[in-house]
């Protein structure tokens, strides 16, 4: 598989640059570089994809809800991305160890995320917010591109211990002009890192639109480091799940890293403290709703006589319990003692921290002394 090197300032054209499963109508599209790797996926396997997206499209507009009602500090939406995080992320082996940004929701979910998870570090909380051990997941990375180096750092102690893991970084487009990613696919090739980078090209960084920072697809930057790439439609469940299935398989056997772009559509605000309607219009986002990710595949599991109403039935109810779980697990977090800051820090004792912590309570007992 190799990337267009089509330009993309017009953006209908751009769509249809892309490898698919699914047509935007839930059409199966035949694909013979992507097919051989959904082998296995049945009925059961098709409902579970439909099921994670449900929940996450719920998890989503709870995270904005808890937000508006000034339960939580911001969060980042990840409104018609289901497909490309979902699909990915079920793609992942338990021992591989992911990189996200701060949108990445759904690959929580498919990790294995408790419900206070979703919210902890968005409330304050913590600065991580679950044990990366636990779910194979580092914290969310707030800075812009920072998390790639990471990921292909602990590629390269991939190499040194001579585990079967792969590494993987998720970023979006605006981070591709981030020094740290080209960085990174430096070293990555260099270095023949397994490390499998995920880019989330949802049109909009912030408010700038990825046709102004890029005049050619994202995926044909990679070959460029020597890392080959796929450009699949991110809102195409199954395409996205045959491509990270593909990159996986290429980096985990020795080959390097490799490098998958899934074209998609931030729906909702860049994060609650957004307003997109002061850069993009109504029609925009008309023609993407025609897109919808869970509404293809719902689509195509009703041609297919697939789609029952005990499923959907099952499904709402499963979103709605995590839901309230995470609702629940937000408004019964307890707020950390302000000295808890310093915990955890170093394994050791630091007499630099505990200075640094004695005049911190100092600091803070002034006002209480006011």
């Amino acid at each position: 598989m190799s990337p267009n090197t089509t330009p993309i300032v017009d953006t209908d054209h751009d769509l249809e640059l892309v490898e698919r499963i699914l047509g935007p109508d839930g059409t199966r599209v035949p694909n013979p570089d992507l097919d051989p790797f959904l082998g296995d996926i049945d009925r059961q396997a098709l409902l579970d994809l439909h099921r994670d997206m449900i929940v996450l499209r719920r998890i989503d507009s709870e995270g904005v809800a808890l937000q508006r009602q000034g339960q939580l500090g911001l969060w980042a939406p990840c409104n018609g991305q289901e497909a490309a995080q979902i699909g990915t992320g079920r793609a992942l082996a338990t021992q591989d160890f992911v990189f996200p940004s701060y949108r990445e929701h759904g690959v929580m979910y498919t990790r294995g995320a408790q419900a206070g998870d979703y919210v902890r570090m968005w409330r304050g909380e913590e600065g991580a917010a679950y044990d990366p051990a636990r779910i194979g997941m580092a914290p969310l990375q707030i800075i812009i591109g920072a998390q790639t180096l990471h990921a292909v750092g602990y590629a390269m102690g991939i190499q040194h211990d001579g585990t079967d893991e792969v590494a993987v970084s998720y970023f979006g487009d605006g981070a591709t002009s981030q020094g740290d990613v080209n960085e990174a696919m430096v070293f990555a090739a260099s270095y023949r890192a397994p490390v499998v980078f995920v880019c989330q090209n949802n049109h909009w960084a912030i408010s700038e639109p990825v046709g102004l920072q890029s005049q050619y697809p994202l995926a044909g930057r990679a070959p460029a480091f020597g890392i080959p790439s796929v450009r699949v439609d991110g809102n195409d469940v199954l395409a996205c799940l045959a491509a990270m299935r593909w990159a996986l398989a290429h980096a985990r056997s020795g080959k390097g890293p490799a490098y998958i772009e899934a074209v998609t559509y931030r729906m909702g605000p860049h994060t609650t403290a957004d307003d997109p309607k002061r850069y993009r219009d109504e029609a925009e986002l008309e023609k993407w709703r025609h897109r919808d990710p869970i509404a293809r595949l719902e689509a195509y599991l009703q041609a297919e006589g697939l789609l029952d109403q005990a499923h959907t039935d099952a499904v709402q109810a499963e979103a709605d319990r995590v839901a309230k779980e995470m609702r629940a697990a937000c408004l019964g977090m307890t707020t950390r003692p302000p000295l808890a800051v310093f915990d955890g820090v170093y394994a050791e004792p630091h007499s630099g921290l505990e200075r640094q912590r004695d005049q911190y309570a100092a600091y803070l007992a002034a006002f209480e002394e006011a």
